[in-house]
């Protein structure tokens, strides 16, 4: 009787021993889109990347299989990146540092990475320490030639692969392979670049990844329509960690979804993911984290962040003595993005020619900004100081007050609008056109040809490098109004913050 009872009692034991065993591997993704400032903005009520960090390593405590990525635009543009150090443009630099620091998991390249100069991009690279994934963007070294992009480093080229996979265990030793794909739209194309079909390189992609892991993800860098694509393309993809659009959202695409977060780090996407190796479910968990003072900060990150703060506060004190200072509150979100702002009149355009004429007393006729030289790529919201004014306009720049023959400022206006989607597309003030007659209309009346107009432009766009026959030698340019050093028209980013003041 003893002997059965032994019997019975091993087996007992034998299935409870089976049926405790862990088959579930918890892992955790932080996901970053389109950072391009490293300090909190807002007055310091959002984001800032030493916040970001903190956030970090309370998830490592958490669970330590934790990943850091970034789903692409942090070298540029920012307001930093336009300053010279050591006889150098920043160009990211500080970005890099931060970044190097914070131990990126995983970071993907997006379109404004390659807003670099080639040689630029490549000291970039070399700064770096972090894993890079590059699907399917590749160096063009001629109109026959492309080789991989690669992190050099004392002569030696450590490409940056198409594909990457991470090995995650459990306590119990189950383990899994995860893998990841990129993809990077070609939204400003420049010559070094070859950017190939990132359709069709995410396929491939997904093809050599799949016999290799259990799940593959993509942190990708395109629409979120191009998302919803390469997911309906790839429908066992069940997360995409996407950037581009600067707003949050999370899109469900089949049993998939695509997630984006909020510009410079305002929010950051936290995917907490359960994967069961015997049934193979996987539970995706993802929460919009709201990245503000309650986060907390990293100090290690935040001295590295307060080196390259004071710097820009050096820089920008010998316009405007506070640059911290409240000027503004947005209630409705001022739209700098890259895409509007070069293809429609947007609220901020119009601000800024606002801003023009009002340094001259609006004792002009209308006012006229080229949509390139807002550099943001973001919007504006809450409260707005006079960093943010610097973000926005960066290369600064005078306001001039010119006397123009209407026939003149018809063409370029026409040639303006001609221009959508490029940088030479024109925001402006008191300007209308009528697009059933197709005629331009200044203080509500129609331009006359012979009529002498006074404009504020921009003074870049009286350097012809936009509109190449706006130029001061042009014969129906009739005078151009000099500044003294006093003007607030001096500096377009001090009329901006003084129109805004006289708001209040």
């Amino acid at each position: 009787m003893k002997k059965v009872l032994y019997i019975l009692v091993g087996i007992s034991l034998l299935f409870a021993s089976c049926s405790t065993e862990d088959h579930t591997i918890n892992f955790t993704f932080l996901q970053l889109n389109d950072v391009y400032e490293i300090a909190p903005l807002e007055g310091g009520k959002v984001g800032g990347m030493a916040r970001v960090e903190k956030l970090h390593q309370d998830l490592l405590k958490e669970n330590p299989n934790t990943f850091m990525f970034m789903a692409g635009d942090f070298l540029n543009p920012s307001l930093l990146g336009t300053l010279e150090y050591k006889g150098q443009r920043i160009k990211g630099k500080q970005m890099i540092e931060v970044m190097n620091a914070m131990n990126f998991d995983l970071v993907a390249l997006g379109n404004h990475e390659f807003d670099l100069e080639e040689q630029e991009f490549q000291q970039r690279l070399n700064e770096s320490t972090f894993q890079w994934i590059a699907t399917n963007p590749m160096h063009k070294l001629n109109d026959s030639t492309t080789q991989r992009f690669a992190v050099i480093k004392d002569s030696v080229r450590n490409e940056l692969p198409k594909t990457v996979l991470f090995n995650v265990k459990n306590k119990d030793g189950k383990e899994i392979n995860i893998g990841f794909f990129s993809a990077i739209l070609n939204a400003n194309p420049v010559e070094y670049v070859d950017y190939g079909d990132f359709y069709e390189s995410a396929k491939y992609a997904y093809n050599s990844l799949k016999p290799k892991t259990d799940i593959v993800f993509g942190l990708t860098h395109v629409t979120v329509e191009q998302d919803k694509m390469i997911a309906n393309m790839l429908p066992n993809v069940p997360l995409i960690m996407g950037g581009h659009e600067h707003v949050n959202m999370s899109v469900p695409v089949g049993n998939a979804k695509i997630t984006k977060a909020d510009a410079n780090a305002k929010t950051v996407y936290v995917h907490r993911i359960s994967y069961n190796t015997k049934t193979k479910e996987i539970i995706i968990n993802s929460e919009l984290v709201s990245i503000t003072k309650e986060t907390g900060i990293d100090e290690k990150v935040a001295k590295i962040v307060q080196k390259w703060t004071i710097l820009l506060d050096e820089k920008i004190k010998d316009v405007i003595p506070n640059p911290d200072e409240v000027i503004y509150t947005a209630v409705e979100p001022l739209e700098g993005r890259d895409t509007p702002i070069r293809s429609e009149q947007t609220n901020l355009g119009l601000l800024i020619a606002k801003s023009m004429a009002f340094s001259f007393n609006n004792e002009v006729d209308c006012a006229i900004v080229n949509g390139g030289s807002i550099r943001i790529d973001d919007q504006l919201q809450g409260d707005i100081t006079g960093i943010d004014i610097f973000r926005v306009l960066p290369f600064g720049g005078e306001v001039l007050k010119v006397e123009l023959k209407g026939s003149l400022l018809k063409k370029v206006l026409n040639y303006g609008r001609l221009k959508a989607g490029k940088g030479a597309y024109l925001q402006h003030y008191n300007v209308v056109y009528d697009e059933s007659s197709k005629t331009w209309f200044v203080n509500n009346s129609l331009i006359i040809d012979s009529k002498v107009y006074k404009v504020a432009f921009s003074d870049y766009l009286l350097k012809g490098y936009d509109i190449p026959f706006l130029k001061e030698d042009n014969k129906d340019i009739l005078k151009v109004y000099k500044n003294e050093k006093t003007d607030i028209a001096k500096d377009i980013r001090k009329a901006i913050i003084m129109y805004l003041k006289s708001l209040q």
